[in-house]
């Protein structure tokens, strides 16, 4: 033992164990820097912003989940509405962080067809059920190229057992439907729709078909007659591609246009 430490020179020892710490040292100082200019900076708006959210991850607002919608709605490119399970007041508080204010109330899914069993059909659908695969073949056996194929996809996706399917055309329950979202990207002919809770009149119908095309195959379907256009005394809506679109800034819900239809297909929300 002593032969082996007369054999270490102590300089070259503590040259070496200084060359080691130097270099650690200097690796240490390279990461620290690396680190500040790579860092992934985060957004404080961001971290608040998904902090009032619901957090359900639903993907109702057409976002991966929450975290990538918060990231949305703080750089302005997605609309705090687009989140139908988050609370009024919290979208109010969004808003506020968004140096914004947030007028809107609650949302609720609404089915833009009264068609169903009053629409005829092209063929004897036989294949797999749901609607989406019914939509693959031939875009559905309603001739009615716009119209509910009644077989409950939405139906299959909502979690709170707010939607069922009546007379061949889904329903929506009002004091079920949490306004998730999940119901609009399911359906395969785009025919839900989030509208605010407080409306008193919806158009069920998606046709953008002309009147003698839209009687040949529903006893329903708007036939752009624009009755209800021109008798609003608010002036609340307008005719756009055959089809009524309300103004729901405008509409008082005297429900004219529900009494002046001749197809029924504005309905009173109730």
């Amino acid at each position: 033992m002593d032969n082996l430490l007369a054999q270490i020179n102590l300089n070259t020892l503590f040259t070496v164990v200084g060359i080691v710490a130097a270099v650690a040292l200097v690796f240490a100082v390279l990461i620290v820097i690396v680190s500040h200019f790579t860092a992934i900076k985060t957004d404080e708006k961001v971290e608040q912003i998904q902090d009032l959210l619901s957090n359900a991850n639903c993907g109702g607002c057409g976002y991966a989940g929450c975290a990538d919608f918060a990231k949305a709605v703080a750089e302005g490119k997605a609309d705090i509405s687009a989140c139908g399970p988050t609370s009024p007041e919290n979208k109010a508080k969004i808003a506020a962080i968004l140096g914004k204010t947030f007028s809107g109330g609650e949302l609720c899914a609404f089915v833009h067809c009264s068609g169903g069993d009053l629409c005829a059909e092209k063929f004897d659908y036989v294949g797999n059920g749901g609607c989406t695969a019914k939509c693959s073949f031939a875009g559905g056996n309603k001739a009615c190229a716009f119209g509910c194929l009644g077989d409950g996809t939405c139906v299959s996706v909502c979690d709170y057992g707010a939607i069922s399917v009546i007379g061949g055309v889904a329903s929506v329950d009002r004091n079920k439907c949490t306004a998730c979202g999940k119901c609009v990207k399911a359906c395969p002919k785009n025919l839900i729709e989030l509208l605010p809770k407080n409306i008193k009149v919806a158009v069920a119908c998606s046709s953008l078909c002309k009147g003698k095309d839209v009687m040949s195959a529903c006893k329903s379907g708007c036939i752009g007659c624009g009755l209800c256009a021109k008798n609003c005394p608010e002036n609340a809506i307008e005719m756009v591609d055959n089809l009524p679109k309300i103004d729901y800034s405008k509409c008082t819900g005297c429900l004219t246009c529900v009494n002046k239809c001749p197809r029924k297909c504005i309905f009173e929300v109730k």
